[in-house]
């Protein structure tokens, strides 16, 4: 019973959403270690795992981290080389360059960097009002792919391939990543993009996402620059300082449009299909470690709004809609 309790909070530590914590990146930006070390998945998976003991549950119980060292090729045989006693003078060591003048790497956080940056240009150009329906319905595509796109690399960074492309493989391998917060955001995409007529206020939550994924590269990798301390320092400063009430405004979008999508129903654009899966999906966000506080709050608040008006007006739809609440509540 302990066992699989620990496997459960393996689970969910292992699904939080550690690029959207900006504590986590102080955290992970202060772990000194090489760089080779530092670009192997199971020893970034393994920091995340003490991080969230740290922060987050300390019951969770962890294991060491062995890493398989490369055998020297140096052997004992080879004689030593003369020193030299004479006063020669010293070599002199590389200094290194300074972050700001460092060539950009093509790791996985600068592929994500690139990913969400072009995620906000699209979704800045798809609620662009005075912008051509063409051009903005493109971008609201784009906007959707991009995000698709960094889900999809992060997850399989993160996760890796199924072991097995069979059923129980895939079953597997989706319990695992069911409730992180880039497969939620992957199923979000895939649920709008495939909408015959585009909600341009989609793209909101998921340009939400993406600036809270740029702004801590940008203070990482760019914060000696010039360009950065005149124009960029003050709008991180701020991103970073309003985190909670960013991802607060994109669980309110989230939930507001699943009942843009009710009413949409009795419309010439409705598409059940779309609307049962985006239901699904919010229950999903309902339940998720990486999501569940912020929808819960917003949920309680329309509660806490709607509820005395239906009671004082419409008390007849109190029963529909407490079947509504029970089955967005039942767990499976």
């Amino acid at each position: 019973m302990t066992s699989d309790l620990q496997e459960q909070k393996k689970a969910q530590a292992l699904a939080y959403d550690y690029e959207g914590d900006s504590k986590w990146t102080e955290y992970w930006a202060n772990v000194l270690m090489p760089e080779d070390m530092a670009a192997k998945p199971e020893v970034r998976r393994h920091y995340q795992l003490k991080y969230y003991q740290r922060h987050v549950d300390p019951e969770l119980k962890l294991e060491g981290l062995s890493i398989k060292k490369k055998p020297s090729t140096s052997t004992s045989s080879e004689p030593e080389r003369p020193v030299n006693q004479g006063t020669s003078r010293p070599r002199s060591q590389p200094t290194p360059a300074p972050a700001a003048s460092r060539p950009l790497r093509l790791d996985r956080q600068s592929i994500q960097f690139l990913a969400n940056a072009w995620v906000l240009v699209m979704a800045i150009l798809a609620l662009f009002p005075f912008l051509p329906r063409g051009l903005g319905d493109r971008a609201y595509r784009f906007t959707l792919l991009g995000t698709a796109v960094a889900c999809g690399h992060s997850l399989y960074s993160a996760y890796g391939a199924p072991r097995s492309w069979n059923w129980q493989g895939l079953q597997a391998w989706l319990q695992s990543v069911i409730m992180g917060a880039d497969f939620l955001h992957l199923l979000y995409c895939i649920a709008f993009a495939s909408s015959f007529s585009p909600i341009k206020y989609a793209v909101v939550p998921v340009a939400c996402r993406a600036l809270e994924q740029v702004v801590p590269y940008l203070k990482r990798n760019f914060n000696n620059t010039t360009l950065y301390r005149k124009f960029l320092a003050k709008p991180c400063t701020l991103v970073e300082a309003n985190t909670v009430a960013i991802r607060s405004l994109s669980a309110n979008l989230e939930v507001g449009l699943g009942f843009l999508l009710i009413f949409m129903v009795v419309t010439p654009q409705r598409n059940l299909v779309q609307t049962l899966v985006y239901w699904q999906l919010l229950k999903l966000k309902y339940q998720s470690p990486t999501s569940s506080t912020y929808h819960r709050d917003a949920w309680t608040k329309l509660s806490a709004r709607v509820m005395p008006l239906i009671q004082r007006f419409a008390p007849f739809l109190q029963t529909p809609i407490g079947y509504a609440k029970s089955w967005f509540l039942r767990t499976g």
